[in-house]
């Protein structure tokens, strides 16, 4: 057999990734690109809803509304430069600074989804906001807008109990550096997907 032929051989027959990848990132990649469709298409379907509908409701003032969730938005923001910084760490063998920014990580993430469910409840009990009804128009603004934020929600609340797993883990000694990496892709895929979300849905809807 030539040294071509084994060279081709060898890639197929384990103990390397012909992807030029891990599995886990590879696998991580895999899902990040599914969601990203599924956040697409809600985004596209509020675009089109809010276009179509000329009476689509304006409810958010500057303040405190447009404050409120450029906060939200900062908090996100910083968790993707906590997680960077945990990332780097961890490439360097630091496995304690590590675990600390996944904590401060864990915290901005933590604090984004106390301050979403205070506007939630905001809208739900003062501006009496549901997914059928809202008092200033097309009733479809509450669907489209508690289904998308809804499901943002949900990404946040989920990378933080992976990254709490991520953390004991680091703690205890256990994983790699590219399992914080490939958390960190996660983490990094949510925070961009609200970079969509915010201007969308928060900023497209503010009265001027």
């Amino acid at each position: 057999m030539s040294s071509q032929a084994t060279a081709t051989a060898s890639v197929w027959e384990g103990g390397r990734s012909p992807y030029a990848t891990n599995s886990k990132k590879f696998g991580m990649w895999l899902f990040i690109i599914s969601d990203a469709l599924t956040f697409s298409a809600l985004l596209f379907a509020y675009t089109y809803s809010r276009v179509a509908n000329p009476d689509w409701p304006k409810p958010f003032e500057f303040t405190p509304a447009i404050i409120f969730s450029s906060v939200m938005t900062f908090a996100l923001l910083t968790s993707s430069l906590t997680m960077v910084m945990a990332v780097h760490s961890m490439n360097s063998g630091n496995r304690p600074a590590t675990a600390r920014w996944i904590l401060a990580t864990m915290f901005a993430g933590g604090t984004f989804v106390a301050l979403h469910l205070t506007e939630w409840m905001k809208l739900i009990n003062e501006e009496h906001v549901t997914p059928f009804q809202n008092p200033w128009g097309v009733p479809l603004f509450g669907a489209t807008f508690f289904a998308i934020t809804g499901l943002h929600m949900t990404h946040v609340i989920i990378g933080i109990l992976y990254l709490a797993i991520i953390c004991q883990a680091v703690v205890r000694g256990k994983f790699k550096a590219e399992d914080v990496e490939v958390s960190g892709l996660y983490w990094h895929f949510v925070d961009l997907v609200w970079m969509f979300v915010f201007p969308l849905v928060y900023l497209m809807s503010a009265r001027v």
